[in-house]
């Protein structure tokens, strides 16, 4: 494994640089709407790709986080106001560009007494008035655990609920803000799938930190134990000297040794490889035929 910090990128992680006149448009769009999008604020190697094609995961509450992982590019500190308006917005937009399948995330909102799942659901409600054949994936945070705020999301309307555990248990202390738990995580999940049994589930896990083989078995593991349906496996790039340096780039082959081991622990479906990321296109693909199918 390489430890050294200025390690150069190889091929295999080179993307082209974003452009094109779906990406030209998106981008003109959220500007003049002010909306933030999570490929934009987290630094995502696809971003380019994605546009083009016309998808776009839009991030809700602002973009100051209240947390501070050590991993992510987003601006810790104290966030603005809430947008009351914000939900109406979003589901503008996500109806102009014509989007199919969406996905939602957001800042983690501590400041608040809900976390934000009230303001999340309202734009789930939103998109549905809309287009009620709009299918919605919601990347959230773990809300300290709510009851109230799990209720929430798991009636709120999106078929899918995500929850990323990120990294394996002994690396969550070095890589996410004090205030992340593994057991919260795998909490969360386990009780957004107790609530409403009919949502598919969802996580993600970063690689090159300096996890072990064992150790993202075990992950899988704990993940499958609280029914997670869907799980992503991607490679850690760092954003900027201020986050945590990549321990070890993955090789493409032994991200296909991880998507088979997580196919034969059970996952519905396992997207793995070095530019996946949580809100990956191809696995959209793949729940956008799985929930059409069973409607």
């Amino acid at each position: 494994m390489m430890i050294n910090s200025e390690l150069r990128k190889p091929p295999w992680l080179k993307v082209q640089a974003p452009g094109g006149e779906n990406y030209t448009f998106i981008k003109e769009k959220l500007r003049e709407k002010k909306l933030y999008t999570v490929c934009e604020e987290a630094s995502c190697p696809n971003m380019g790709e994605c546009w083009k094609a016309g998808t776009a995961t839009f991030m809700l509450m602002g973009d100051v986080c209240t947390r501070g992982c050590r991993f992510c590019h987003v601006s810790s500190g104290k966030p603005a106001f809430l947008d009351k308006d914000e939900p109406s917005k979003v589901a503008s937009v996500i109806c102009e560009l014509g989007l199919t399948y969406v996905v939602l995330t957001s800042v983690d909102r501590d400041d608040l007494p809900d976390g934000g799942a009230a303001h999340f659901t309202q734009t789930v409600q939103e998109i549905k008035k809309r287009n009620k054949k709009i299918i919605v994936e919601s990347l959230i945070p773990d809300f300290q655990g709510l009851e109230i705020s799990l209720k929430t999301m798991a009636e709120s309307g999106a078929e899918v609920l995500d929850h990323n555990l990120e990294t394996v248990r002994r690396l969550t202390p070095r890589v996410r803000d004090r205030r992340c738990s593994y057991d919260t995580s795998l909490f969360v999940l386990k009780r957004l799938k107790e609530l409403n049994p009919k949502i598919y589930t969802k996580s993600s896990l970063m690689l090159g930190l300096g996890e072990r083989e064992t150790e993202i078995s075990e992950a899988m593991d704990d993940l499958r134990s609280v029914g997670v349906d869907i799980l992503t496996l991607g490679q850690y790039l760092r954003p900027s000297n201020k986050q945590l340096p990549v321990q070890e780039f993955i090789h493409p082959s032994t991200f296909e040794a991880y998507k088979k081991m997580g196919e034969s622990k059970g996952f519905l479906y396992v997207a793995s490889g070095p530019l996946v990321r949580s809100s990956y296109k191809a696995g959209e693909f793949f729940v956008e035929a799985l929930i059409q199918n069973h409607q």
